[in-house]
């Protein structure tokens, strides 16, 4: 398609306005989970739930997002032996020998990895991250968190606290995943500094983001005929 572009006219105006047009739909996105942000810690300010849920939660927590995703744990590869011995006959009495089996060798574990176990509901509350699946349920309790990662991508994370012996963590669509990522920001930011602060930071983006609102520096000039 590029060549039959620079055939028409102007195609760094046309590549420029699909940037734009890209990077301003991203903006848009931003501005709503901003206005989803507030709603929910309006919600936590007046001691009530963001999300409906049929959970049992604590005194003084309150659900602020759910979505849906997928469950991960650590595991390991199928593993194998290594090495074998052949089979023996042991002498017992005269004209009777016991066979002993062969052995399979040193048997070794496969590479650890996480394995996705489950897909089903989850919820961020003001105090932990909890899977709902079919077979499966974990939480990760903020009082005990210890840190977290992301994926390249963005959509998957790997959640350390100190009371799992285990690697876990979630995975979700990416318009998802970039939504959660947001919520479980401010979710810290509740947790470590409360929520007066957490709303002095809504309030600042409130006031930044229209100033960056992507547009074309200058009009795309008409092609000439």
């Amino acid at each position: 398609m590029g060549f039959f572009n620079d055939l028409l006219g102007d195609p760094k105006g046309k590549k420029a306005q699909r940037e734009v047009d890209r990077l301003h739909e991203e903006w848009v996105e931003d501005v709503a989970t901003l206005a989803r942000l507030k709603e929910a810690f309006i919600a936590v300010q007046d001691g009530e739930d963001a999300e409906n849920h049929e959970m049992v939660t604590k005194d003084g927590e309150f659900v602020i997002w759910a979505g849906i995703g997928q469950f991960h744990e650590a595991g390991r590869t199928a593993g194998q032996y290594v090495g074998s011995s052949q089979g023996f006959s042991i002498p017992v009495v005269a004209g009777i020998r016991y066979r002993v089996g062969a052995q399979r060798g040193t048997f070794v574990p496969g590479n650890e990895i996480q394995v996705y176990k489950d897909t089903g509901q989850i919820y961020l509350t003001t105090e932990r991250i909890i899977f709902n699946g079919l077979t499966n349920t974990a939480e990760w309790k903020f009082d005990k968190w210890i840190g977290a990662g992301a994926s390249e991508d963005g959509c998957e994370f790997m959640f350390h606290v100190s009371n799992r012996k285990k690697s876990s963590g979630l995975r979700f669509d990416k318009d998802i995943a970039e939504e959660f990522n947001r919520f479980l920001a401010f979710a810290l930011i509740y947790v470590n500094e409360g929520l007066e602060r957490v709303m002095k930071e809504i309030k600042g983006l409130e006031e930044r983001i229209p100033t960056e609102e992507p547009k074309l520096g200058k009009e795309i000039s008409t092609p000439k005929e």
